[in-house]
């Protein structure tokens, strides 16, 4: 569609925005919750004190972090007493609906997301199937349902919400589910089901919802060829809007270096353990880069970025943005290399559910040590999160032996996920191939070849290294396979282990 017709695909009412494989389409907050990932990325963005834009006189706006999505809940369980069927006369339900009504709305309070929680249980399957088709019409961004229950139309009603086509999150603490319960649901695309009493990973679910809604408004700018257009990322729904890659260049070269560019350089380099060979002024071009990429996204009005770097700028002597999307991801802000689709998708998937960047590399086997190497120039450095102290780095120029980067000394022994996103088609889903593994250690180059940034990972299984699937993958910080696995299926992807 062309620019003028832009417009977001997610309700109005939830978040307000303004078919081919992957490598063709790349051609064109509490401790209770940690464990799964919560907390709020969305206190972040490039242009929280930006001034108006001059176009139109008002703040740029970011789609993503203006999304408030709409969450419809409810508790299931039978009318009267429980007496000797499960969860039995033990179970205090009211005690468990009041319990959870307070973790439900306080996880809702600190995800941002408007939770309508129905007023009293879901009494029948015909209730259940009515307050799902309610939702279904108010076009809600996902539904949670809590079952106090096993008995009865507990389990129907959890069907039923599922059937409904909305992502479900499905809540069963212990004494309300059987396996034959679950049995069912437990590959089925749409729904995650968490059984167990502790909140959290419901906690997580509810998350998932925000971060599938976020996605679908979500505006990635896109600096490759030489058009302007909008497109739709199939499945996942990131809006992407391509600009002319000459945009990039045409804004770097009118962009002064003044003292605010000056002394962001200067902190870069206060900050490094040291610097070799590259100088004070490759530094300064790196963050010039930064500066002129966030203002072609406040052009824009996009939540992320990626260009064609290598095609637009390999030829010229203008800095590659290895330092721009290095300090980039630190700051909360996706940013892809290479206008890698399937990349945006992961590090916007990866920012979104566990407040941390990912590392998008070239993967590189190792067979003496049965590993696989992540090679790339452009790493972040807040690979414990946003709010976490920085992992250590060197400056020095990238494996062009140009410019400046950013070379970033992941722990050893750190438990890491590794995740690709295959966009899907018209024929395919979309793919995530999921890995979990260890850091064995940091390779240097020089004395190897390639880029600076080569990390070492001995992931788990028996994949044969040489075989590795994927390419661009991400690599971040945790033990986050089973929470990636969930999401996949909550969109409608489909999981891959490797």
């Amino acid at each position: 569609m062309p620019a003028a017709s832009f417009r977001p695909t997610c309700p109005a009412h939830a978040c307000h925005g303004h078919s081919v494989s992957r490598r063709a389409f790349v051609a064109l907050s509490s401790s209770s919750l940690a464990a799964w990932g919560m907390g709020g990325w969305w206190s972040r963005g490039a242009f929280a004190d930006d001034p108006p834009l001059p176009e139109t006189g008002e703040p740029p706006r970011l789609p993503a972090k203006e999304c408030r999505p709409r969450v419809k809940a409810c508790f299931v369980r039978r009318a009267g007493e429980y007496g000797m069927r499960w969860p039995g006369q033990i179970y205090d339900g009211e005690a468990a609906r009041k319990k959870y009504t307070q973790q439900m709305q306080q996880s809702a309070k600190e995800l941002g997301i408007e939770l309508d929680l129905r007023e009293e249980p879901v009494y029948s399957l015909e209730d259940g199937k009515a307050w799902a088709a309610r939702a279904k019409e108010a076009e809600a961004d996902g539904l949670v349902a809590v079952l106090l229950d096993r008995q009865q139309h507990a389990w129907p009603t959890a069907y039923a919400a599922v059937d409904s086509g909305l992502p479900t999150v499905i809540f069963s603490p212990l004494g309300s589910s059987f396996t034959t319960n679950t049995e069912a649901l437990a590959d089925r695309p749409g729904c995650f089901v968490s059984c167990t009493d502790d909140f959290s990973q419901t906690a997580f679910g509810m998350k998932m919802l925000k971060a599938r809604a976020q996605m679908r408004v979500t505006r990635c700018l896109v600096l490759a060829g030489n058009k302007r257009l909008d497109r739709v990322m199939p499945d996942v729904g990131i809006q992407l809007r391509y600009a002319p890659a000459g945009d990039f260049l045409a804004e770097y070269r009118k962009t002064p270096v003044d003292d605010k560019v000056q002394a962001m350089a200067d902190e870069l380099i206060a900050g490094a353990r040291r610097q070799t060979k590259a100088t004070r002024d490759d530094v300064i071009n790196g963050i010039k880069s930064y500066v002129v990429a966030q203002r072609l996204m406040r052009r824009e009005q996009a939540d992320a970025i990626t260009m064609d770097c290598l095609g637009a700028l390999g030829k010229t002597h203008v800095s590659l943005p290895c330092i721009a999307w290095s300090k980039m991801n630190d700051d909360g802000i996706p940013a892809a290399c290479e206008a890698d689709l399937g990349a945006v998708a992961g590090h916007i998937m990866v920012q979104y559910l566990f407040d941390r960047p990912g590392f998008q590399q070239d993967p590189v086997p190792e067979t003496v040590h049965d590993a696989i190497i992540g090679a790339h120039c452009s790493c972040p450095t807040k690979l414990s999160g946003f709010d976490a102290p920085a992992e250590p780095y060197d400056i020095l120029p990238h494996h062009g032996d140009r410019d400046a980067t950013r070379r970033t000394l992941w722990k050893e022994g750190q438990r890491v996920t590794s995740l690709d996103v295959l966009p899907g088609g018209p024929a395919e889903p979309t793919r995530m191939l999921i890995a979990v593994g260890t850091v064995l250690e940091n390779k240097s180059a020089p004395p190897a070849g390639g880029c600076v940034v080569s990390v070492m990972v001995k992931f788990d299984g028996d994949q044969n290294v040489l075989s590795f699937p994927g390419f661009h993958q991400l690599f971040f910080y945790g033990d986050y396979g089973k929470q990636l696995t969930a999401f996949s299926r909550l969109i409608g992807a489909q999981p891959v282990h490797a």
